[in-house]
Formats: C-alpha cells, structure tokens, sequence
C-alpha cells in the first residue's frame, strides 16, 4: 500500500448525526455532574480536588487498559501530547472550576463556560483551513459575547452578588478548552483513548504534586470523609467522557465537538436545583440562553465531514 493509500486509511469517517448527538448528549449529561459533585466534595482544597480528580481518572482508564491486556506506557513521543492536554485539558481548568464554584453557582458557572464553543470557533478559523467562519457563524460569536456581557458585567458593580474573580475562572476554564480542543484538532494518527488516558495521567501527577507543594500533606485529610463524590467525578464526571469526547473530536472536529459546552449548562442547571438548593435569576437565564443561542448558530452550520 502506498504512502498516501495509507494515510487516507488512518483518516476516520465523517460522523453520522446519530454518532454526533448521541456522543454529545451522553458527555454533556456525564460532564454536568462534576459541577455536582465538586459541590457535593465540601471544603477540599482546589488543587487537592484536581489531584484527586486525575488521578481516580488516570486509574479507572488504566484498569480499563489493563482489562483490554493493553499497555498505558507513552509511545512514540507521546508524552509532549500527553503533557500538554494534562494541563490544558485536565489539571489547569480543574482547579479553576474547584476555585470558580467557591465563589459563583453552579449554573451561572456553567453558562460562562458554554463560551467555549465561540472561543474554538475563532481560533479554529484562524488556524484551520476547513473550520473558517462564515457570515452565519461570525454572527454566532457576536450574539455569543453579547450573552457573556450579559451573565459577567454586573461582577463589575457593586452589591452585584456575582463574584468577578469566579466569574473571571470560568471564562479562563473556558479559554483552557477552547485550546485543548484545537490542539487535539492538530495530532495526526492519535488513539483517543490513549489521548484520554495520557491526559489524566499528566493531570492527576503534576496537580498531586502542586497540591503537596502549595497546600501541603494535611490538606489531603479531607479527601476521606469526601470519597464517595469525588470517586464520582473522578469516574463518572472524568474518564468516562473524555473518552467519548476525544473520540468525537477526532471525528468530528473542535468546533461540533465544542457542542458539548451547547448542552452542559441545561444539565448543570437542573442537577444545581434539584441537589444543591440552587436558584436561577431572570439575568441568568437571558444570558444563558443568548449565550446558547450563539454557540447553536456558531455550531449548527455546514456539513458534517471527517477531520483532515
């Protein structure tokens, strides 16, 4: 077989709409609850939550290898991929989201973090041939930062009850994996389940070691009495969607797969009321929904084809 038959091979096949929204619904859904479950976990320290967070996901995708009889050892210069979707994907939005629901809500954290959909967009359009904005998708992006205008300016008044700081975590979470999304966009011929796997190995390690450095051995003592949600975000809320996403980003491409970001807020929002107590504003809600409204015009465009 030639070079080039060889590369068409390794390409994946378009997604069908059935494999698209079936996979976003079901990492939407799994992805909610870790804002549940980071709530549910009490006073542990952030970074202690995002040590504990990648490493119970490193673990669960590395017993999954082990069933498979598969090796979890780096090959192929992975490691530099695995490094860096460790930070931009794993350990760094962690702790910004551990930090960020200190200070806001859990819906209005997760309707600033569905900007990362506008976020890819933008980027992508300037990196990738095949993902430029067209007039519909520009339009998207504009009526998207009006919504954030809408869910982030009053943080800038006084009395305003929203925190700017937590505020300010979430639109850098977002920011984190807008840029992961597009860097997985660039590997060519990856596993995506060897890509999850790495992440979580290289998001638990260096969050354990920050967590021992910043916050010291004794802040771990909370994690006992808060095992039962944090092995659920570990799991339920971490590796079992990555999996699924990176497998649909590789399919799909960053910008249909930042469609996650389109329907987390719904889920987040329901669970928030249901579990926690939580109520949504009427500015909430405005914001929310001209926030979504972008990203589904940013989002819902073009025809759906394989990554190149």
């Amino acid at each position: 077989m030639s070079a080039a038959k060889g590369e068409a091979a390794a390409l994946p096949s378009a997604p069908t709409p059935v494999f698209l929204v079936a996979n976003l619904i079901a990492c939407s859904m799994l992805w909610s609850t870790s804002f549940l479950f980071i709530k549910l976990s009490g006073e542990v320290n952030p970074f202690v939550l995002a040590a504990t967070r990648g490493l119970l996901g490193a673990s669960a995708l590395a017993s999954w290898f082990a069933v498979q009889a598969r090796s979890i050892r780096p090959e192929r210069g992975e490691w530099r991929h695995w490094a860096i979707l460790g930070a931009l994907n794993g350990w760094v939005p962690n702790v910004l989201v551990a930090f960020a629901l200190t200070q806001i809500g859990t819906a209005p954290a997760a309707m600033i973090q569905a900007s990362g959909p506008l976020i890819v967009a933008v980027l992508a359009h300037l990196l990738f041939a095949d993902e430029r904005l067209t007039a519909r998708r520009l339009a998207g992006v504009l009526v998207g930062l009006a919504g954030m205008g809408i869910l982030i300016g009053p943080a800038a008044l006084p009395d305003s009850g929203l925190s700017p700081w937590g505020a300010l975590a979430m639109v850098a979470t977002a920011l984190s994996y807008a840029t992961a999304n597009l860097y997985v966009r660039s590997i060519r011929h990856a596993d995506p389940a060897r890509l999850a796997l790495g992440q979580q190995i290289c998001s638990g390690l260096p969050a354990t070691v920050l967590a021992l450095a910043i916050a010291g051995p004794s802040a771990f003592a909370a994690v006992p009495p808060s095992a039962a949600p944090l092995v659920a975000l570990g799991i339920v809320s971490t590796a079992l969607p990555i999996l699924l996403f990176m497998r649909l980003i590789r399919r799909a491409g960053p910008t249909r797969a930042s469609m996650v970001g389109y329907l987390q807020p719904v889920w987040t929002a329901t669970l928030a009321v249901l579990f926690l107590g939580e109520t949504i504003g009427v500015r909430e809600m405005i914001g929310g929904a001209v926030v979504l409204t972008g990203v589904a015009l940013v989002s819902f465009s073009g025809r759906l084809r394989p990554m190149r």
